[in-house]
């Protein structure tokens, strides 16, 4: 099979070597089914997730934007998410595309470097800003007064700046090393991570991923998260009585390390896989198909979070609900006001004027 020739040429999104030996043809194997199956169910998971991604995300940042009132410090945090969410999943189907091509990459050099390196700097931005929001949930809950000057809307606006700027940094060995190169033997031209000059510069790269982008925020999210849980916990048994929003709140954040670890954990520990076969400790030989295909499963399951981001951060919120409902009934009452003909505006008008025309008599 063709595309099976491509598997070490065509990087996923990150960590993947072009410059490493061809695989044989593997036309026939076992190993096919595997790769028939990830070209099958791919490329419409993509799309799906995309869609429902900026949905979700689109809506966030409207009922933000539709509700013009000030933002609060959480706010602010989810707002940032839901843009770094939107704008990663705006870069998906350019892949999905290229994956129902066989990896062949139709839309130039210039696209290549852009779409990947929006991806990883949306990729740290969304993750940093869960970490964020992780850390204004500890002060708000944990050090309620102590911390309190710490939650002002200008620190907000200025940590957000701060961590677009981190990711666009991050970004930048991506944006050098990706590459549209064409391959003659094989009739493709495919967008992929060169590294042929230097393997050192992949090392540090999945390095850098697992622990920048994956230890750091999960030790900040678990303690901030254990921290929460512990302060709620002590709170209950010093009121004597079971509060339901403390239960939620003990629940979401729960389930914010659940779903962050879920969708990133695969992806990284794939990644932490391939940087001990660069360095020999495991045999590449041995290890090479597990590592393809969980690589090319792990890096778009990994994406789910931003996803699901809307629904588990602002959904369960009982302050975003109200801003709906408030704009809902807004936007309800508008349609009513439209909805009277003339007859029945001229009624209203003249009822009021009428009314108003009455003079009170009062009786000394």
């Amino acid at each position: 099979m063709e595309r099976m020739k491509l598997v070490k040429l065509m990087a996923t999104l990150w960590p993947e070597n072009s410059s490493a030996p061809l695989p044989p043809n593997t036309s026939g194997s076992p190993f096919s089914e595997d790769w028939d199956l990830v070209y099958t169910i791919i490329p419409p998971y993509i799309f799906t997730l995309s869609v429902l991604g900026l949905l979700f995300n689109s809506f966030v940042l409207g009922v933000f934007f539709i509700h013009k009132d000030r933002l609060t410090v959480a706010e602010i945090y989810l707002s940032n998410l839901a843009l770094a969410d939107l704008i990663l999943l705006c870069g998906l189907p350019f892949w999905g595309i290229s994956i129902l091509n066989n990896y062949n990459w139709p839309y130039g050099d210039f696209l290549c470097k852009m779409v990947n390196s929006i991806i990883i700097i949306n990729f740290y931005t969304s993750i940093y800003t869960l970490v964020m929001i992780s850390v204004d949930r500890y002060l708000a809950i944990v050090k309620t007064m102590k911390a309190r000057w710490l939650r002002r809307t200008l620190y907000a606006k200025v940590i957000c700046c701060v961590l677009w700027l981190f990711s666009l940094l991050l970004s930048t060995p991506a944006m050098v090393h990706r590459k549209v190169i064409v391959y003659e033997e094989y009739k493709t031209t495919a967008c992929v991570l060169d590294y042929s000059h230097s393997s050192s510069w992949k090392l540090a790269h999945q390095i850098l991923l697992n622990l920048v982008g994956f230890v750091l925020p999960v030790l900040v999210i678990v303690f901030s998260s254990g921290s929460i849980i512990k302060a709620l916990v002590q709170r209950r048994e010093h009121v004597a009585f079971h509060d339901l929003k403390d239960t939620k709140a003990t629940l979401l954040m729960c389930a914010v390390a659940a779903l962050f670890l879920l969708c990133w954990g695969p992806f990284q520990i794939f990644t932490f896989l391939d940087t001990l076969c660069d360095v020999h400790t495991l045999d590449e030989k041995l290890w090479s198909h597990t590592l393809d295909i969980g690589g090319q499963v792990s890096v778009y399951l990994a994406f789910l979070n931003s996803a699901l981001n809307p629904l588990l951060y602002v959904f369960s919120g009982q302050y975003f609900r109200r801003k709906v409902s408030a704009i809902y009934r807004r936007t309800r009452k508008h349609r009513r006001g439209s909805d009277m003909n003339t007859f029945q505006r001229s009624v209203v008008s003249t009822y009021i004027n009428r009314a108003e025309q009455i003079k009170p008599v009062v009786i000394f």
